[in-house]
C-alpha cells in the first residue's frame, strides 16, 4: 500500500508521485480518483488519510467512491458523467441534423442546376417544359424550407436541452469546489482562483492572499476528539465568513488551514480584515452548549502578502505562507505582512495547482 504522506517538490513532482500511486494500486487515471489521491495522500483530511491506508495494494473503483462521498462530498460525480453523457448525446444529434440539412441542399441544388440546363437548351423549350420546371422547382424549394424549418426547430430544442446540462454541470461545479464540512471553498476552488490572479497585472497591487491557520489545533483534536474538532473547524469557517465582505473569496485549504483572497483591497484594507477575523474569534466563546465544556480560547495566526510582491501565483503562496510561517514563530495569534527578509528562516511548502 502506498503510504499517505506529502511528497516534497515542485507541482510536477508531486503529480507525478500520485500517478505512480495510482498506477502501482491499479487504479484509473479519471480526475475522480486523482481528487481522492491528492487530498489522501497530502494530507489535507487527516481521517481520509487513515482510511485510505487501510485500503490493500489493489483497490476496487467502488471502495474509492465510498471513500470519496465520505470526505469529499463527491457524490455528485456520477450524476457530472450522465450530464456530460447528455450533453456528448445532444452534440451527436446536433451534427445529424446538420448532416440531413446538407444533403437537403445538396439534392436541391442538384435540381436547380439539371432545370438550369433544361432551360438552356434552347431547342427543347416548350411551354409544357416551363410549366414543369416551375412545378418542380416550387415542390423542392417548398420541400428544402420545410426541412430547413425542421433542422431549425431541432436545433432549438436541442440547444434548450444543452442548456439545461450545463445548468446541471454548474451546479455540480459548485459541488465539487465546496469543502463538505465548512461550506466554503476547498482547495480544488481555491488554486483556480490562485491560478487565475496573474491574468491581470494591473490588479495585483490591490490583491491580497490571506493564509491562516488555528492556533494548536492538533492539541484540540487530541484533548477533545475529531469530531469536537470538526464543530471547531465549521465554527471557525463561519466567523471568518461572517467577517468577510461578500466579494471576498475565502477556503479551506487544508486540515485547520484557510486562504482568503481579497481583491480590489489596498494593503491597509486587507490588514483591516485579518485583525478583524483574529479579533472576532479571539473574543467568540466556543463552548459545548449541552455539556458546558469551554474549548476556548481560539485564536487564529494569520500571515498575508500582496501580488504585486510577487512573480507568479506560487511566489505569491510562498510569501504569504511565509508570513504565516513568522506569524506563528512571533507567539501566535497575530497578523503579519510580508516583508523581504522573512524568508531565511522559512522550509515550509510548495502551492500546488489542482489537477482536476
Amino acid at each position: 500500500m502506498t503510504s499517505a504522506v506529502a511528497p516534497k517538490g515542485a507541482p510536477s513532482e508531486i503529480a507525478g508521485h500520485i500517478m505512480q500511486a495510482m498506477r502501482s494500486m491499479g487504479v484509473s487515471p479519471i480526475p475522480r480518483n486523482y481528487q481522492l489521491f491528492y487530498e489522501a495522500i497530502l494530507g489535507n483530511h487527516p481521517d481520509l488519510s487513515r482510511d485510505f491506508a487501510k485500503l490493500g495494494p489493489r483497490v476496487r473503483q467502488e471502495e474509492l467512491d465510498e471513500l470519496a462521498a465520505l470526505y469529499l462530498g463527491t457524490h455528485g460525480t456520477g450524476a457530472v458523467e450522465r450530464a456530460q453523457n447528455r450533453i456528448r448525446e445532444e452534440l451527436e444529434g446536433v451534427l445529424a441534423l446538420l448532416r440531413q440539412e446538407q444533403v437537403s441542399l445538396e439534392n436541391y441544388n442538384r435540381l436547380l442546376s439539371e432545370t438550369q440546363k433544361r432551360v438552356n437548351a434552347k431547342q427543347t423549350l416548350s411551354a409544357e417544359l416551363l410549366a414543369s420546371a416551375i412545378n418542380l422547382v416550387a415542390t423542392a424549394t417548398g420541400e428544402t424550407l420545410a426541412n430547413g424549418e425542421k433542422t431549425v426547430e431541432g436545433m432549438v430544442q436541442r440547444s434548450r436541452e444543452m442548456e439545461a446540462v450545463r445548468k446541471e454541470l454548474d451546479t455540480y461545479k459548485r459541488i465539487a469546489n465546496t469543502d463538505s464540512l465548512t461550506r466554503l471553498g476547498n482547495r480544488r476552488a481555491f488554486d483556480e482562483r490562485l491560478a487565475a490572479l496573474y491574468d491581470d497585472p494591473m490588479v495585483l497591487p490591490v490583491t491580497g492572499l490571506v493564509l491562516a491557520d488555528i492556533d494548536h489545533f492538533k492539541k484540540i483534536n487530541d484533548t477533545y476528539g475529531h469530531p469536537v474538532g470538526d464543530k471547531i473547524l465549521a465554527s471557525v469557517a463561519a466567523i471568518i465568513r461572517a467577517a468577510l465582505p461578500r466579494d471576498v473569496f475565502v477556503a479551506r485549504t487544508g486540515g485547520e488551514e484557510f486562504a482568503i483572497i481579497a481583491e480590489n483591497k489596498t494593503m491597509d484594507e486587507v490588514m483591516e480584515i485579518c485583525e478583524r477575523i483574529r479579533r472576532t474569534l479571539e473574543g467568540r466563546p466556543l463552548r459545548n452548549l449541552r455539556t458546558g465544556v469551554d474549548y476556548g480560547p481560539v485564536t487564529l495566526s494569520l500571515g498575508f502578502a500582496m501580488g504585486a510582491q510577487a512573480q507568479d501565483p506560487g511566489d505569491l503562496y510562498v510569501r504569504a505562507d511565509t508570513a504565516l510561517y513568522c506569524a506563528k514563530n512571533a507567539g501566535r495569534n497575530r497578523t503579519m505582512l510580508y516583508e523581504d527578509g522573512m524568508a531565511k528562516d522559512y522550509t515550509g511548502k510548495s502551492w500546488l495547482i489542482y489537477k482536476g
